[in-house]
């Protein structure tokens, strides 16, 4: 969290007290160890915590308060608080007391102090009662605060297990990533022998071959055969990309049907693929906003109320009645114990928990509060297309006949021939003559010519479905169609010539089509207030066809993992508060790199953890209700934080003594604990009216 802290070894950072993390990302998903002890330690904190709250809620209200001394409950009470205090509090007592070796105050030298002082009043009570006045006796017995310092441990400790949790979430997110790429490569030797080596070995250079359905290995490029490669994991595009011998293939994408031979280029941390990595680990480990706001108020915040503690018993020892050092003591007590950040640290989490389950029953996950803290003042919103504005498959949605021919026969025909390619082109086109009930032929002789379409015979005639390549290769005269296949690209369509016999018989339109909701959201967004930008990977046509309709008119085609990623940080140096909404795991750079990355349900994993937010349905709806929620939770959170600073400006005075010169007044202990635990009481109250939040 701190920029130039760096360590060999894991440990906490001297500044903040946080736990550092791992520079990269490595494939290890084993559970984090310091998050396995600090849930142990939390658990058995609870577990001697509740019988101390008990014990002192039952005195509070009598039924303990003539029999305290007799039944031996304060020794009871040191029996539960030693070990919460001094076994499971343990890591946070350190990092406090490195707060103070650095000369870097922050809320654990508080919270150190505020348990060491609770905890030490209490057992100096215990053991020797006799130094303790009177007047801060319950009747004849002192009073202890055990039940405070023990509390303060467990919600602290409740807090880092919750913030270890989301950091090994994070880091999911980034392993998942690494694991797209194969763990061996097939190397074909010089004399022709292959042999699966682990990816490790793979050199620049050398020759590998890509069976049908396996991942490719490293960037690198085709040198023998011909296929298509699912490259919807780098580009966004849904269509699979023919490949020839020269063309580029990426690390990780998918090969279809056939086998190829292709040559390593870029190995090892120079793929695209481990760029990507690098991109987003990069991104996660950028400083919060609201993490510099923290900061400056510890700056203050901290040794202002040791400042005050000090000062306070150092009047009280100089100037106060007698006994005056037990005096100057509890003073210091009272005071460090109403300044404890109990309500102050509640102030921000206790809203931004509430919100993230009011969000959850509406369909909308936050990873994190800072992406919740974020989304508040987005400006600009950056949508990518496939997947994200559209449904991200193909459909057909154009079926020109020509003159002569009714739909259903040219329907027909080429989903009889498609009916036996494994493309996703051909599927939609089957998929679509099935839903119309149309009955499909058998179809013989069939052949896929890789990147143009197929041929074959249906019905003792010669049906040829794919591209003008295809319709040139096949004899068929396709240039009365082209005025209508350019209208339908400028529409943003794949065109599918179909030919029978030679003769050419009509076109059919594929594209990815909007999802219902888009318009209606893209103009409530416009009508806030809000800069749209449209970012894809996908052909310039189909990607302004699809923004026309919406009308938005920034748009960006072609765009690869990187540039994504680099445009949304442009947009962010320009002044912008970018939200990056997007489904693949070609926009997990461009999510990680903006203020706040949004990731569709129906998305890949690797973009959903690596965003903060995630739409569960997929519903393009639920960005308003994010966005709605966010400005009510950070109303709330504002609401928190002057409660909790207005008890401590109030309190840590009184708690002081400034009006025993007055009225004779002076806060006890007990008082200062009661006014503590009224500001959390306060503090959570008012998070939980999120729960009823309308979005």
């Amino acid at each position: 969290m701190c920029p130039g802290v760096e360590s060999d070894v894991p440990g906490t950072c001297p500044k903040c007290g946080m736990a550092l993390e791992a520079a990269m990302p490595t494939p290890d998903a084993a559970e984090d160890p310091e998050l396995v002890d600090m849930r142990r330690r939390f658990w058995i904190a609870l577990a001697l915590t509740l019988p101390l709250v008990a014990i002192e809620m039952a005195a509070m209200f009598g039924s303990l308060h003539l029999s305290v001394g007799s039944l031996g409950l304060p020794w009871l009470q040191l029996l539960l608080a030693t070990p919460v205090v001094l076994w499971c509090g343990w890591p946070l007592l350190q990092r406090g007391w490195r707060s103070i070796v650095h000369r870097s105050p922050n809320m654990f030298t508080l919270i150190g102090l505020g348990v060491a002082v609770a905890y030490g009043f209490s057992a100096l009570a215990t053991l020797v009662p006799e130094l303790v006045p009177a007047v801060f006796r319950h009747g004849e017995h002192p009073a202890l605060y055990f039940e405070s310092a023990a509390m303060i441990v467990t919600l602290v400790l409740l807090g880092q297990v919750l913030e270890l949790r989301a950091r090994h979430r994070t880091g999911a997110a980034l392993r998942a990533l690494l694991d797209l790429a194969p763990k061996t490569a097939l190397r074909v030797a010089d004399d022709g022998n292959e042999d699966s080596v682990p990816l490790a070995q793979v050199q620049v250079g050398d020759r590998l071959r890509v069976r049908p359905g396996e991942k490719i290995p490293v960037d690198g490029i085709v040198l023998e055969g011909r296929g298509s490669v699912d490259e919807s994991m780098v580009t966004g595009e849904s269509l699979p990309v023919g490949k020839a011998p020269g063309h580029a293939v990426i690390g990780g994408t998918l090969n279809g049907t056939a086998a190829f031979v292709m040559r390593a280029e870029r190995v090892g941390r120079e793929t695209l693929l481990a760029r990507i990595v690098q991109t987003v680990a990069e991104a996660q480990r950028s400083r919060a906003p609201v993490q510099g706001l923290a900061d400056r108020v510890s700056a203050w915040f901290v040794p202002a109320v040791i400042a005050v503690a000090v000062l306070a018993a150092i009047g009280w020892w100089a100037l106060g009645p007698e006994p005056r050092l037990a005096h100057a003591l509890v003073v210091a007590v009272s005071t460090l114990i109403i300044a404890c950040p109990c309500a102050l640290g509640l102030a921000t989490p206790m809203s931004m928990t509430v919100a993230m389950g009011r969000g959850a029953q509406a369909g909308v996950l936050f990873r994190s509060a800072e992406a919740l803290e974020r989304l508040k003042d987005v400006d600009t919103v950056v949508l990518d297309k496939t997947g994200t504005l559209t449904v991200g498959r193909p459909e057909v949605v154009s079926i020109i006949p020509v003159d002569g021919i009714a739909e259903s026969e040219l329907l027909r025909f080429a989903a009889s021939l498609e009916q036996a390619s494994e493309h996703p082109v051909a599927a939609a086109v089957v998929e679509t003559a099935k839903a119309r009930g149309l009955k499909l032929g058998r179809s013989y002789g069939f052949r896929a010519v890789p990147g143009k379409g197929a041929l074959g015979v249906v019905q003792l005639r010669n049906v040829s479905v794919g591209n003008a390549a295809l319709m040139a290769e096949a004899g068929v005269d396709a240039r009365a169609l082209e005025p209508e296949a350019q209208r339908l690209r400028a529409l943003g369509q794949t065109v599918i010539y179909v030919g029978l016999d030679g003769v050419p018989v009509g076109l059919l339109g594929v594209a990815d089509p909007l999802k219902p909701e888009a318009w209606e959201v893209v103009q409530q967004l416009k009508a806030d207030g809000i800069r749209i930008v449209v970012l894809s990977g996908d052909h310039e046509e189909s990607v302004r066809a699809v923004a026309a309709q919406l009308g938005i008119e920034d748009v960006a085609a072609g765009v690869l993992p990187d540039a994504k990623a680099s445009r949304v940080s442009e947009l962010r140096a320009a002044g912008n508060v970018v939200a990056m909404v997007g489904d693949g795991i070609n926009d997990a750079p461009a999510l990680a790199a903006a203020d706040v990355g949004i990731a569709m349900g129906g998305g890949t994993d690797i973009a959903k953890q690596t965003a903060g937010v995630t739409l569960v349905s997929g519903d393009l709806h639920g960005l308003g209700r994010a966005l709605r929620l966010s400005e009510a939770t950070m109303r709330n959170v504002g609401q928190n934080l002057m409660f909790a600073f207005g008890y401590n400006a109030l309190g840590v005075p009184l708690a002081a003594g400034v009006l025993y010169p007055l009225a004779g007044l002076l806060l006890t202990p007990a008082f200062a604990a009661a006014a503590m635990s009224l500001s959390s009481v306060s503090v959570i109250s008012n998070a939980l009216r999120l729960r009823s939040v309308r979005l």
